[in-house]
């Protein structure tokens, strides 16, 4: 975790969308459930924070290993405009957070943009 000159909140954190789970999850391991429940771990360890209203939650997807030096320039810090949804990893991020209750929140402005490595990246609103 780190902060910016901005204000804010860095973590180093891959973003992992939340998986639809069904009962099988609980006895047949599937990948992404696995890599969800340690993002949610890792989460949870870093004690991550955010206010009821008023957050600026950017979600930095790292670009595949395979594109080329020139693809990942082109793309890097633009906007992610594939699968996974923005909503699948807010709604991935705010049960990790918030394990028992996300309802609270009420103000929240989510962004997924591309880069070198994964982040999230969390501005908080003074005057909320």
């Amino acid at each position: 975790m780190t902060e910016d000159k901005r204000g804010a909140t860095v973590y180093s954190v891959v973003p992992v969308p939340k998986p639809r789970q069904t009962q099988r999850d609980r006895w047949a391991k599937r990948p992404i459930v696995l890599r969800y429940r340690a993002y949610r771990d890792t989460i949870e360890a870093l004690k991550i924070q955010i206010p009821d209203g008023g957050a600026w939650i950017i979600f930095i997807v790292p670009m595949p290993a395979s594109w080329s030096g020139k693809k990942k320039e082109r793309h890097d810090g633009k906007p992610h405009q594939q699968r996974p949804d923005l909503d699948n990893y807010l709604k991935g991020f705010l049960d990790a957070i918030r394990r028992i209750d996300d309802s609270r929140v009420w103000d929240i402005h989510p962004t997924k943009l591309w880069g070198h490595k994964g982040q999230i990246i969390i501005y908080r609103d003074k005057n909320k």
